[in-house]
């Protein structure tokens, strides 16, 4: 387990790999472990980190827990690890982390791809805002080796992390930001998300030309475990793609084959 230190508070991350930088950032139902196998793909050619944010894992509960104080731990994170520019990979929270932290720091950001992310704040299930993460995860995922990871980590999370970050961007003008967003982005959702919506098409139609947004026709909340296969396959041709290169051909390949040097 490797840990920094901000402040007085402590932040938990993992890291496989070598090549460029590349950051997982969980959601709102886990912690990095989820990431595991994701980062053992993109491992192959990048140095993969995964943290656990504010109030979640084994991150400290400090109750700084708007969007941009997560944010400003990914700032501390990468000053302490020496990172001037990053790819970024979030689900749910974490997306909306990523985005945040993006918007703020371009020219430390050269790509993200953002999973199950609501584009406003009527895209989010009332029940994530009332319900247990326990209760949420167990809602979500039935107990498998593949699925363990989250449904053990869950019991570490801070509730308030996850209503405050809510009403947070309900409050934000970050839904509106997007239309504007500076970096490569792409978004990926599952067709049966029970908690985050689908984005319309209205929505998409006004994001700039270098966002694009895929959906896992077999996935719901997390695709990077529904259809892991599928997904690795397009985190790497992501990444593969020049800085600033638009997104908008990428699709979906039913195999992925793990390269040897």
């Amino acid at each position: 387990m490797s840990v920094i230190v901000l402040g007085s508070d402590i932040v938990h991350y993992e890291v496989l790999g070598r090549g460029r930088p590349l950051l997982f950032l969980h959601g709102w139902v886990g912690s990095w472990r989820y990431w595991i196998p994701s980062m053992q793909a993109a491992s192959i050619s990048y140095r993969t980190y995964a943290l656990d944010l504010w109030g979640f894992g084994d991150t400290t509960k400090s109750k700084r827990y708007l969007l941009a104080e997560q944010a400003e731990l990914l700032n501390g994170f990468m000053d302490s690890m020496g990172i001037l520019r990053i790819a970024l990979i979030g689900h749910g929270l974490g997306a909306l982390v990523a985005i945040q932290f993006a918007m703020q720091h371009p020219e430390l950001v050269d790509r993200v791809m953002a999973i199950s992310c609501p584009l406003d704040d009527g895209m989010i299930s009332s029940r994530l805002k009332t319900a247990t993460p326990v209760d949420i995860a167990s809602s979500l995922l039935t107990k498998s080796a593949i699925t363990d990871p989250v449904l053990m980590e869950t019991p570490k999370a801070d509730q308030l992390a996850i209503q405050n970050s809510i009403k947070d961007y309900a409050g934000s003008r970050l839904p509106e930001l997007l239309k504007s967003f500076p970096t490569s982005c792409l978004f990926v959702h599952g067709q049966n998300d029970p908690i985050i919506s689908l984005p319309r098409t209205d929505q998409l139609a006004e994001f700039p030309l270098q966002t694009h947004a895929i959906t896992f026709e077999q996935s719901g909340h997390f695709p990077m475990l529904d259809e892991s296969a599928k997904f690795n396959r397009l985190v790497i041709d992501f990444l593969s793609l020049a800085s600033g290169e638009s997104p908008r051909d990428l699709q979906l390949k039913d195999e992925w084959k793990r390269r040897v040097r």
